[in-house]
């Protein structure tokens, strides 16, 4: 039998078995991150992932390369509203489908149409940063963009193989895998050099797996998930398409926004990845080939298939 094929009632043998150990999304982009123990699957990814975003007076996306302090912002989801708190400021409450107003935004090389989220959240986030710009004489501006779904931002065809797979205010892919077991080979590294182990949530994946060896997701070609109308067909298939090359957020502890290089530099230490002209590589981005509308659930299992190319 192919090892795609869809079939009615169990998942098709793969070459690994996995379960999801852990959900993830980040309703603000670079703010702190939400653990669920399921999430609805979309063409963008899990649901509500990405669709806020920081952005400077100019539009230009802020993460935490320049404002680690983003780190601190928590989200929780209250009925229709999502609930952001920081340290020193009061909760703001924001209505999950509704904005005060248009504007342009630029995320990486994108730049497109968006929904403002008013002069509130726009305070909210310039009161909570300017805290940490105190050598600076006239503080930043911030506003909050919302993402338009009329607007269509597609993930690199390259990478993609030419599907088109969609995203909102993510990096670059709808959706990003890491197994435990590649965090705790790195903790093993991090604690025999004398560095203190690390969470998952540096890495900011969605989908975290067990039953994998330590970067096994680097070697995938395709992630069936028991997550039926049954919960038990094959109606989700995830392909994997590109490693995710780091940048130096994770060397943030995302409990204090205070930045050490351990991370960064012990991962250089055995990441480079030729895939990606030697840059550091955790976890892999992936697409969904089908399965919109199907429930991810924390336990659900998982067949894999390798690459063998």
């Amino acid at each position: 039998m192919n090892p795609g094929t869809l079939t009615s009632g169990t998942l098709t043998p793969g070459d690994l078995h996995a379960r999801i150990a852990q959900l993830f999304i980040y309703p603000v982009k670079s703010c702190a991150g939400l653990a669920l123990q399921e999430s609805l699957l979309t063409d963008t990814g899990l649901e509500f992932d990405r669709a806020w975003m920081v952005v400077d007076a100019q539009g230009n996306f802020v993460t935490q390369r320049e404002a680690p302090q983003l780190a601190l912002v928590t989200p929780q989801f209250k009925g229709d509203q999502l609930v952001l708190r920081a340290p020193g400021m009061l909760a703001l409450y924001l209505n999950l489908y509704e904005y005060e107003g248009n504007t342009q935004v630029t995320v990486w090389d994108d730049s497109l149409p968006a929904f403002d989220m008013g002069d509130l959240a726009a305070q909210w986030f310039t009161d909570f940063l300017a805290q940490f710009e105190s050598k600076v004489s006239t503080p930043a501006a911030y506003r909050l963009a919302r993402f338009d779904p009329e607007q269509q931002r597609l993930s690199s065809l390259q990478w993609t193989a030419g599907v088109q797979a969609p995203n909102l205010f993510s990096d670059g892919y709808p959706l990003l895998v890491v197994s435990q077991a590649s965090l705790d080979g790195l903790n093993a590294r991090l604690l025999a050099s004398g560095h203190a182990a690390v969470g998952m949530a540096r890495f900011r994946p969605n989908i975290v797996l067990t039953g994998l060896q330590a970067h096994d997701e680097d070697r995938l070609s395709l992630l069936r998930v028991q997550a039926g109308l049954n919960e038990d067909a094959n109606g989700v298939q995830l392909k994997p398409v590109k490693p995710c090359a780091r940048c130096p957020i994770p060397n943030i502890d995302p409990a204090t926004a205070q930045s050490s290089p351990a991370v960064g530099d012990t991962l250089q230490a055995y990441r480079q990845d030729d895939r990606v002209n030697g840059g550091i590589t955790f976890g892999m981005n992936a697409i969904t080939l089908s399965g919109q509308g199907a429930v991810l659930r924390v336990g659900q299992a998982v067949m894999a298939d390798l690459d063998f190319g």
